[in-house]
């Protein structure tokens, strides 16, 4: 808006303008029960946007995306807080947007708590957190249940080691409950010891599907590695 108001006053023979950018182009891909699924790619190829897309989070320009299940989805775990309201109040806002019920969150209250080791902290403004026990209480609340389909956006780092134990955990525990995992990482060890299958991306485009070793392979070509 206010680069419009600007224009108005003043004429620049070369101002710049806006143009579509197309994250992801011609993606065809099904991904069936019991799959486990990694996403490999640069910086900027679309492996976030696939996610979230997925997620419906993205809204898709053209062609079909259906998703069968319920949907649990791991990433920007610090979006969404309100930073006046203590930790026990985020805990029922953060429910809310995950599409939980009151009573539910009222039920997992204390083993969110619990899991998050926060302490007396819980009932302080989520202003006075710092990143890490942002993280960590997100974590906590977010991977209270599973789903059918399970979507993660690289590794958790949230907090001292100890956290990072448990979180491990309940990440490993939510990947055997869920049907359906799709990982992305640039960790190629972890992608290849959990997924089976893996995609690569390369500028918004999918050029490999298949093995995930032959997708790390395929990745490494690409790159120059």
């Amino acid at each position: 808006m206010k680069s419009l108001m600007a224009s108005a006053f003043r004429k620049r023979p070369n101002a710049s303008k806006a143009c579509d950018i197309h994250a992801l182009k011609n993606i065809n891909v099904e991904i069936n029960s019991g799959e486990r699924v990694g996403l490999l790619g640069h910086n900027g190829a679309g492996k976030s946007t696939f996610l979230k897309t997925v997620a419906g989070l993205y809204p898709i320009s053209s062609g079909t995306l259906r998703v069968e299940g319920q949907v649990r989805s791991l990433f920007d775990l610090s979006l969404g807080f309100e930073p006046d309201a203590t930790g026990r109040e985020n805990i029922l806002y953060r429910g809310l947007l995950l599409g939980l019920s009151p009573k539910f969150m009222r039920e997992k209250e204390a083993e969110i708590v619990d899991f998050a080791g926060l302490g007396e902290f819980i009932d302080y403004p989520i202003k006075t957190y710092s990143a890490g026990m942002q993280v960590r209480l997100a974590f906590a609340i977010s991977t209270t249940v599973g789903g059918d389909i399970l979507l993660l956006d690289e590794v958790i780092g949230a907090g001292d080691a100890n956290f990072m134990s448990k979180a491990k955990n309940r990440i490993t525990s939510l990947i055997e409950q869920a049907e359906i995992l799709v990982l992305a990482s640039h960790d190629f060890s972890a992608l290849q010891s959990i997924c089976n299958r893996g995609l690569v991306f390369h500028h918004g485009d999918l050029v490999f599907d298949g093995e995930i070793a032959l997708a790390v392979n395929e990745y490494n070509k690409i790159n120059g590695l």
